[in-house]
């Protein structure tokens, strides 16, 4: 073999064994991809969850001004330069390590009892509506949290510890929201009060990168589903499981006298592109 022939060889041999490393790294980089981005994920989503606790464990009835004023909600704050446009604390921004640090956010509790108030007035007003024009928009969010001092849209979290899953419930089944956690439907009652209601909320399956409502198939009759809002922590259990075609929504409606919680998600049957829907239904535990 000549001098010449034997240098293309080797240069062949290199770019051959460059080209397996790729492929070989792009391979484990494919297969490592759904783990490492669901883990991303899940801390995201637990991140929203602990700043929820936080908030909650930092309501506060009044904070003085500079002025003496006595400050009191989230408007008043803002009207004394107490708070940024996001609602954050002014004198809570500091630098650490070259970077900016927020402190939490502060959650007035005049605010959160007009949110409460508010929240009961909607569930009334579906004992009697639901189901009209108005009350099937179910990517329109209840409220703007914002209105309420709730700067990251989050009105409550759901936990299933029989299926390792923790996430927050974000207002509107926008699929800009559906991307970040869990969406309760508009037109379904919020997890509110003592009356009867049913709140919907839903999640993505087999969304590339998180795992959001995929284990739901998994839940038994008996499961035990928390739904944690700003004033308290619900326990459901599971009492119910189907697939319905996307057509059917009997299972949002309000039952007399029962508090009910329907989780639902996407399922594929097999039929092209055509999703049904796979709901879990819960009802409160007796107090």
């Amino acid at each position: 073999m000549s001098k010449g022939v034997k240098k293309k060889w080797k240069r062949w041999q290199k770019i051959t064994v460059a080209a397996a490393c790729v492929l070989l790294l792009a391979g484990v980089g494919f297969l490592l991809f759904p783990t490492v981005s669901n883990f991303i994920g899940q801390k995201t989503a637990d991140s929203a969850v602990k700043a929820f606790d936080d908030a909650v464990e930092n309501i506060t009835e009044t904070i003085t001004a500079e002025d003496g004023a006595e400050i009191s909600s989230l408007k008043e704050a803002k009207d004394h330069g107490m708070v940024d446009r996001d609602g954050l604390p002014v004198d809570e921004v500091r630098e650490e390590g070259g970077r900016i640090v927020y402190g939490y956010r502060i959650l007035y509790k005049s605010d959160l009892d007009r949110l409460f108030a508010d929240s009961l007035a909607y569930n009334e007003m579906l004992l009697s509506g639901q189901g009209t024009q108005d009350t099937i928009q179910y990517n329109k969010p209840v409220f703007d949290l914002y209105d309420y001092g709730i700067g990251d849209d989050i009105y409550a979290y759901v936990t299933i510890d029989a299926i390792d899953m923790r996430l927050p419930v974000y207002l509107g089944a926008d699929e800009s929201v559906l991307c970040s956690g869990a969406a309760h439907l508009y037109g379904t009652s919020l997890p509110v009060g003592e009356g009867s209601y049913n709140c919907a909320i839903a999640g993505h399956t087999n969304y590339v990168g998180r795992i959001f409502f995929d284990n739901l198939k998994k839940l038994g009759i008996g499961d035990t589903v928390q739904v944690t809002t700003y004033w308290d922590t619900r326990e459901y259990e599971v009492i119910d499981y189907k697939i319905v075609t996307p057509d059917v929504t009997d299972d949002l409606l309000i039952q007399k006298d029962r508090q009910l919680l329907t989780l639902i998600t996407c399922i594929w049957q097999g039929r092209g592109s055509e999703f049904d829907r796979y709901i879990v239904t819960c009802e409160r535990k007796k107090q």
